[in-house]
């Protein structure tokens, strides 16, 4: 049930933070001065912050997707493994997020 919630509470996240992104976009296409104030506010902590969360709310989304997928394929139904993979859903996401931050910092 947690897992459940906390999947829908990522999806509901990736919506605002797509809004951000195409605020970015628009920034972007509005010229210099808007998309350096756009660049300014993603690279303050609280930016940084809030792409973490948005990063980690996408893997954790994808995560939850991939645990439903093989569901579809009829594995992992005992209740066993259907708890397994749900308490591994927040470890496998946050080390995704954490290896998605130090690849994509190391090539900035």
């Amino acid at each position: 049930m947690a897992m459940s919630i906390a999947h829908r509470a990522t999806g509901l996240a990736l919506y605002g933070g797509t809004l951000l992104i195409a605020a970015w976009l628009i920034a972007a296409a509005s010229g210099r001065n808007a998309y350096d104030w756009a660049q300014w506010a993603a690279g303050s902590w609280l930016g940084l912050l809030v792409l973490f969360g948005y990063t980690y709310a996408l893997l954790h989304h994808m995560v939850g997707g991939v645990r439903h997928f093989i569901w579809d394929f009829g594995y992992g139904f005992e209740p066993e493994h259907r708890m397994n993979l749900a308490r591994m859903t927040p470890f496998v996401a946050g080390g995704l997020t954490l290896v998605a931050w130090i690849v994509g910092l190391a090539i900035r």
